[in-house]
């Protein structure tokens, strides 16, 4: 699996790139599932992995609706249901933006800039459209566009139907973090681990679609070993960055997510399933500080 691929399957939670679906059915009903949940005081905190990538004919295991179903309550890495999609383009394109004087183009050595070309020519894509991109927003752009060309639902995501739910059902959603937040991640990064980004971006396409078929394969059976493992395969490339959008924010994570096992009524918080996969993953550092996380 490509490293931006991993990359985008753990981060922007359902707003750029993540709530795009993929054509695959579910078969065999998996024993286990990426649902995890602790006992607070009076009531029962939900841990749902969303994988951001499912078929709109793909119905939600019944686990993962009855959690919802008996949550009051929803924490996801954003508050959905507030994103204004003119404040959510100006954040992007402020933080994605290059200098009135740059062009990406300027930025990319001849290989890298024949592979650019080679890939818009696939997509149908004009390359023009794309120079005024600093090179994470170019190649989050290139795996979005490859994406929705293979048929991938945007509305289809796990984070988009509980929206959907949770607006109709009048049930609250709260945020872990902003969006500026989180694209700042990447925007933070110097310019040439932006274009490793985007190489990568470019490395990957061929094998895109494979990719996606392993991660919802894990996803569906539970399988935290085979997460961890795509978690961890080639992000030596970017340790800053894993850290930053792994790490740190599953730590970050805890406060809030403790705070819950206060509440009188139970809650489903929704992040991407890699954050709930590995040794740094919240549902392990839960159970260092003495939770029992149960996995169903």
């Amino acid at each position: 699996m490509s490293v931006l691929l991993r990359l985008c399957a753990l981060f922007l939670g359902g707003t750029l790139l993540l709530s795009i679906a993929v054509a695959e059915a579910q078969t065999d009903p998996a024993p286990r599932h990426s649902l995890w949940s602790l006992q607070g005081k009076t009531n029962t905190v939900y841990l749902l992995g969303s994988v951001h990538l499912l078929s709109p004919d793909e119905p939600l295991p019944a686990v993962m609706d009855q959690a919802y179903r008996q949550a009051a309550e929803l924490l996801m890495e954003l508050d959905m249901d507030a994103l204004d999609p003119a404040q959510t383009q100006q954040t992007t394109l402020s933080l994605g933006l290059l200098p009135e004087s740059q062009r990406l183009s300027d930025l990319l050595d001849a290989d890298t800039r024949r592979a650019l070309q080679a890939q818009c020519v696939t997509l149908q894509l004009d390359c023009a459209a794309l120079e005024r991109l600093r090179p994470w927003l170019a190649g989050l752009t290139i795996v979005q566009i490859q994406l929705m060309q293979m048929g991938l639902d945007p509305q289809a995501g796990i984070e988009q139907r509980l929206l959907k739910r949770s607006v109709a059902d009048g049930k609250p959603i709260h945020g872990l973090e902003t969006l500026h937040e989180q694209l700042q991640l990447l925007a933070s990064l110097p310019d040439p681990q932006q274009v490793e980004f985007l190489k990568h971006s470019l490395d990957g396409a061929s094998t895109m679609a494979q990719d996606i078929q392993t991660l919802l394969a894990a996803w569906r059976s539970g399988d935290t070993q085979a997460l961890a493992q795509l978690l961890g395969e080639g992000l030596e490339e970017f340790p800053a960055l894993y850290r930053a959008l792994t790490v740190d924010r599953n730590h970050r994570w805890l406060a809030p997510i403790e705070a819950l096992l206060d509440k009188t009524q139970d809650v489903l918080v929704v992040v991407g399933a890699l954050h709930l996969a590995g040794e740094d993953s919240v549902v392990e550092l839960l159970r260092q500080r003495g939770h029992q996380v149960i996995q169903h």
